[in-house]
């Protein structure tokens, strides 16, 4: 069990599944929000009232839940493991208000997210950590054109990962936790 840690439905529990799941730890997630939040103020943005987030490999659901917890509108989830999904199906009940999220199931490399209706502000990827999908998905998610003008893209892996970032993202910091390496991409202003 893991607890939301900030925003309304701070301390709230969420289910972790038993398999094939790492949920970001609750001072990964408290740094990564810090920096999204200072992002979205340097832009002058409101942190995160009437946003919508995507959250690939979402696994419990931690970090997309996070977002909601702190404000976001709404959340659009992928996860590939029909086991994983009915945790974070009962986990996204616990967080989202009204029912503002969706859940897809789908292979992630293969998505071109046709179904997303609304641009998305923020983006987590957090994979597996065998898996280096990173490339593929993030130009699917170009293609796809579902990007707000100010979105970030946050990118979760091994610390030894070495990423291609394309041409029309730029870093705006990496960040080292253990094992873990946590990049933060924005988009390029043509």
């Amino acid at each position: 069990m893991i607890k939301i840690i900030g925003g309304v439905k701070k301390r709230t529990t969420l289910q972790v599944p038993l398999n094939n799941v790492r949920p970001t730890s609750a001072q990964k997630r408290e740094s990564i929000f810090s920096i999204i939040e200072s992002y979205r103020i340097k832009n002058n943005k409101n942190r995160y009232e009437k946003i919508n987030i995507l959250d690939l490999f979402a696994g419990s659901g931690a970090l997309g839940l996070e977002a909601i917890s702190r404000g976001a509108y709404f959340g659009y989830f992928y996860e590939n493991n029909y086991d994983v999904i009915q945790v974070l199906n009962n986990n996204c009940k616990k967080i989202c208000r009204n029912n503002h999220f969706e859940i897809k199931q789908q292979n992630i490399l293969k998505s071109n997210f046709e179904h997303i209706k609304r641009k998305i502000s923020i983006v987590f990827i957090d994979p597996p950590y065998e898996l280096n999908p990173f490339e593929k998905v993030l130009k699917n998610i170009k293609q796809s054109k579902i990007l707000c003008k100010n979105a970030i893209i946050i990118l979760e892996c091994s610390k030894t990962l070495k990423i291609k970032f394309p041409s029309f993202l730029s870093c705006l910091s990496e960040r080292n936790y253990g094992k873990t390496k946590i990049c933060f991409l924005t988009k390029n202003i043509n």
